[in-house]
């Protein structure tokens, strides 16, 4: 299978697993697809599901573990997992990583669906579509593609 061909059937897999977990309760360091998640075990639990094992677990984390520490954990742990991209070439399929203010670290994860909407666990809503209107734009800090199955 051709690299595009393979991009294009892992990220249509990520789609389609991610709207599965759509309605997913919220719970701080969940996991469990209609159990509940927080937005870290959306993206475990979608990596779950696409290839039949579990991404490297996070340890235990605070809400507040960003502010805490100052350092770009989230981003430094995807990137042994996910393959940088440009924000400006993110597609459906991809991981987008928020980051609050400028000067905090990256502390939310979603994962793109169509070019302005895309799916995430976000406290007092769980799994939900939301429309990536440009108070969510301006807050990118990195997209990851899912790598490909070898």
């Amino acid at each position: 299978m051709s690299g595009n061909a393979g991009r294009d059937r892992i990220a249509a897999s990520v789609v389609s697993a991610a709207l599965e977990w759509v309605g997913t309760p919220y719970r701080h360091q969940g996991s469990r697809k209609g159990v509940a998640c927080d937005c870290l075990g959306l993206v475990q639990g979608v990596w779950r599901d696409i290839y039949g094992r579990e991404l490297e677990p996070p340890g235990p984390y605070a809400p507040d573990w960003a502010e805490a520490t100052g350092q770009e954990r989230l981003l430094e742990g995807l990137r042994r997992h996910f393959e940088d991209k440009p924000i400006s070439a993110m597609a459906a399929g991809d991981l987008i990583v928020f980051r609050w203010r400028p000067h905090l670290p990256a502390k939310h994860a979603a994962i793109l669906i169509e070019p302005d909407n895309f799916v995430h666990a976000y406290q007092d809503h769980g799994v939900t579509l939301t429309r990536l209107v440009p108070q969510w734009r301006r807050r990118i800090a990195a997209a990851f593609a899912f790598p490909c199955l070898t």
